[in-house]
């Protein structure tokens, strides 16, 4: 049977019993546990792979501290995490036309869309039976599967950190243009502000919103961070500046320096990932007529707002799950043209997947983490494989 890390929920009971439930004391990478998986038969429509690369994301350090729900104990006591992620085809169901055994893909995690095409659960998360791809092999219907754009000018790494956060990203920037656009006339503004706060996932929404001629403005504590987006003609600002919006006092300075820096008028879209004290800043440093988009949340999943006020400044907030299969199709063709994402300095080994976690949930990683779990590569991508630093 193939290896694959789980997490149960007798392993978040011990965790939370040795911290006594302080969650700032508990360690994911003891819930995070290698184990090993069974694979459903391989049906007429279905195709396995072997899995080459995946990405941290932050709704595994969710379900490992439950701090959401507990999804391992509402999934039956035990989830096989993992829904980003780079593979090679080794196996194709007898009615598959798209694959062959010896293809490059990358998944997507739309578990079950709904009747507009936007999923009504996650792979790897809430969808029933779903096993996820921190393992060595997944089997995998081929409607979840997308080739890999292997000659877009970025290496293994870079591709496999795009494989959630890029749609992700694709369908925020979608959104958030189109609902500030029914409030705003090209012909009146034609250049927006947008401001982005947290990782990955505004990094990218940035990148669109530069790509396709507005100002585009950074908030993140990771100087690594600010500098890669700064090469790309993005303009930064050191959240640490502001002590992370701990008080009132950081959220008005904090908007003193976005009016400061775009004539007084202030960022007409924000993309909020973190929520927590951060949605007060970004709402304070909206303009009128603005555009507040989230897909989640890393600090706390819990705001609260003036609706009068915002009513007065005509503010819209929005919030969206993940893309539909043709948006992440759409968001693919993006890779290396549009999307550059940060990488972690570490590529981790699959044995450290747990570590990466903790990392992750500490906050200490320079980019996107990525985690190699095949040993030996297939020769179609060893030339997208950079060096160990």
């Amino acid at each position: 049977m193939p290896k694959a890390f789980a997490i149960t929920s007798e392993a978040i009971a011990r965790e939370s019993k040795r911290v006594g439930g302080d969650l700032e004391k508990f360690e994911v990478g003891r819930v995070i546990q290698l184990d090993e998986c069974v694979l459903r038969e391989l049906g007429p429509q279905d195709v396995h792979l072997r899995i080459l690369a995946v990405s941290g994301e932050h709704n595994v350090d969710h379900a490992a501290l439950a701090d959401t729900v507990n999804i391992a104990e509402l999934r039956g006591g035990k989830i096989y995490p993992g829904n980003s992620a780079v593979g090679e085809v080794i196996g194709v169901g007898r009615g598959v036309k798209r694959f062959k055994p010896g293809e490059i893909v990358v998944t997507h995690c739309n578990g079950e869309p709904d009747i507009y095409g936007y999923p009504l659960r996650i792979w790897a998360y809430d969808q029933p039976d779903s096993i996820g791809w921190y393992g060595e092999e997944a089997v995998v219907g081929d409607w979840q599967i997308l080739p890999a754009p292997l000659r877009c000018g970025l290496n293994l790494w870079e591709i496999a950190a795009l494989p959630l956060r890029a749609p992700t990203a694709y369908h925020l920037w979608r959104r958030a243009i189109g609902i500030f656009r029914l409030k705003v006339a090209r012909e009146k503004l034609a250049r927006a502000n947008v401001l982005g706060f947290g990782g990955g996932v505004s990094e990218l929404f940035l990148m669109l919103a530069r790509h396709e001629g507005h100002r585009a403005i950074f908030c993140s504590g990771s100087p690594e961070r600010r500098r890669h987006l700064e090469g790309l003609g993005i303009e930064t600002i050191d959240q640490k500046s502001f002590h992370r919006f701990a008080s009132p006092d950081d959220v008005k300075a904090f908007n003193k320096a976005v009016k400061g820096m775009t004539g007084g008028e202030g960022a007409h879209i924000v993309c909020d990932m973190m929520r927590g004290p951060v949605f007060a800043a970004g709402l304070a440093a909206l303009a009128r007529c603005g555009v507040n988009v989230s897909s989640g949340w890393q600090i706390d999943k819990k705001v609260a707002y003036d609706s009068a006020g915002l009513s007065v400044r005509q503010i819209t907030l929005d919030h969206m799950h993940y893309e539909t299969i043709d948006g992440c199709n759409a968001a693919t063709t993006l890779y290396g043209s549009v999307f550059k994402p940060t990488v972690h300095a570490e590529i981790y080994r699959f044995e450290d997947l747990p570590r990466c976690f903790e990392e992750l949930q500490a906050n200490v990683q320079t980019g996107i983490p990525i985690v190699q779990v095949a040993r030996e590569l297939p020769a179609a991508v060893k030339d997208l494989v950079p060096a160990r630093r």
